[in-house]
């Protein structure tokens, strides 16, 4: 089974810049998206093979997550009892029988760090939800988390310290999430394979000289060590800032 992120940046700009073609080219069992910036009324999939769930902020044109699937969950959640997730769209929880998909769209601290007291309450509330989610079976967790955790995790860290997503309050929450029972996917495959990033800036053609950031994740339980079977980023792939993600499981 191979599941697939992307933070699509706009999911109607992204369908304008080949979402189509890369659904039809990589065909995921499942693929969740995060920022689509559109709600279940504005905006319909024409993809007929998979099972579509959208949970759009309640501000119009921002941030925002989808899922879909070619595998019908037995239930899907889009609240988890936290404001910030629940009113700006940015968790879905999946139960698919043998494993939680949790899709997840982290908060980004935002310049001068003026989110950055939030984010870090989010960690903490996100990290006691999939620990508790964990105790029933499996889980992945996957999305655009907002933090490079390790200087190898973008091209320039030691200018980037100050700044959100690089900075120890973010990359610490992280570690605790890891520690807690967690398994970063990418690096569990390829620990030292250096850069490889998720997303790039517009500015400064920073995708063309690869000065770029590996922000997007799949974050496995410990329970699911054992049906990993690989793990990629997907830099040949446009469309958006960021490029997709993904993970192989054995069924």
């Amino acid at each position: 089974m191979r599941l697939f992120n992307w933070n699509v940046n706009g999911i109607r700009a992204c369908v304008n810049k080949g979402f189509y073609n890369f659904v039809d080219s990589y065909n995921p069992d499942i693929l969740s998206l995060e920022e689509i910036k559109a709600s279940a009324d504005d905006f319909s999939f024409d993809l007929p093979d998979y099972q579509i769930y959208i949970n759009p902020a309640e501000k119009k044109g921002y941030s925002g997550t989808a899922m879909l699937s070619k595998i019908k969950p037995l239930d899907v959640r889009y609240k988890i009892g936290h404001p910030v997730a629940d009113t700006e769209g940015r968790v879905i929880t999946a139960d698919f029988s043998t494993f939680y998909l949790v899709t997840c769209y982290v908060p980004n601290s935002q310049r001068e760090l003026a989110r950055l007291p939030l984010r870090m309450e989010f960690d903490e509330y996100m990290r006691g939800y999939l620990n508790e989610l964990k105790e029933d079976k499996g889980v992945l967790f996957t999305g655009d988390l907002n933090v490079a955790h390790k200087e190898i995790d973008l091209k320039n860290p030691k200018t980037n310290t100050m700044n959100a997503g690089f900075t120890k309050e973010e990359r610490e929450d992280f570690s605790k999430l890891l520690d807690s029972g967690f398994i970063d996917t990418f690096r569990y495959f390829y620990p030292d394979k250096k850069e490889i990033y998720s997303w790039w800036s517009y500015m400064f053609k920073a995708r063309e000289k690869n000065t770029g950031w590996r922000i997007d994740y799949f974050v496995a339980s410990e329970n699911m060590k054992d049906r990993l079977v690989d793990a990629a980023i997907h830099t040949e792939v446009f469309g958006s800032d960021h490029c997709p993600v993904s993970v192989e499981i054995r069924d």
